[in-house]
């Protein structure tokens, strides 16, 4: 880890002006720089592009959509300049992003929750030890990827359950949708969400399918 004395520049990325300035002055005040404090997701893309910054600190969801393009902002950003520091802040706990950020295994990376920022030593200690290259996840974060790793169909919903004990079943889209009296499509995102959840890996349908039950089967 960096010695506290060495200067950081930081791009920050905050929508909501007061917390933006709140973190602007908490990061000035443990001698970070934050050479550019944006609200949205193409001023972050502009931000990001300068060769003159030590670290991101980006809330994960930005406008326009106010989804997730601070998470993929910081995707995007460590693909094209593997193992740059990335610190996401995030109102929830979402275990799926904190899994999005550390899939390439290069460190330099944090997920906090912005509850965290209110104790300011140990925030300003965060963005350090991610910035000389550590790995900084929030507790509650930690504590759902364990039980969620332990458990992995609790990570499904009510309707996705449904959907992969009809797969189960061995029933078609079309059928599964006929049951739950809604569209193939709205049964295609659930299957999807379902793969996703369940970590299978990227292979033809049909073997997700079949890897997506024996999950169902192990976790009865």
């Amino acid at each position: 880890m960096p010695d506290s004395l060495v200067p950081l520049r930081a791009v920050l990325a905050e929508d909501q002006a007061l917390l933006r300035v709140g973190l602007t002055r908490i990061l000035e005040s443990g001698g970070i720089q934050v050479v550019e404090a944006v609200d949205n997701a193409p001023s972050l893309a502009r931000a990001l592009d300068r060769d003159d910054i030590d670290i991101a600190v980006l809330d994960v969801r930005l406008p326009p959509t106010n989804t997730t393009e601070g998470l993929l902002a910081a995707t995007t950003l460590r693909a094209a300049r593997p193992a740059f520091p990335v610190l996401v802040l995030s109102q929830w706990v979402e275990p799926l992003y904190a899994r999005d950020l550390l899939a390439g295994g290069e460190g330099a990376v944090g997920y906090l929750l912005k509850d965290r920022v209110a104790d300011v030593d140990a925030f300003l200690a965060a963005v350090r030890q991610v910035a000389g290259g550590g790995t900084v996840l929030d507790p509650e974060v930690v504590a759902t990827l364990v039980s969620a790793r332990s458990r992995p169909l609790d990570r499904l919903t009510d309707r996705e359950r449904e959907v992969l004990t009809l797969m189960a079943e061995g029933r078609s889209n079309a059928a599964i949708a006929a049951r739950l009296v809604v569209t193939e499509k709205a049964v295609g995102k659930h299957i999807n969400n379902i793969f996703t959840k369940l970590d299978l890996p990227q292979a033809g349908d049909d073997n997700r399918r079949v890897l997506a039950v024996l999950a169902w089967l192990d976790g009865r």
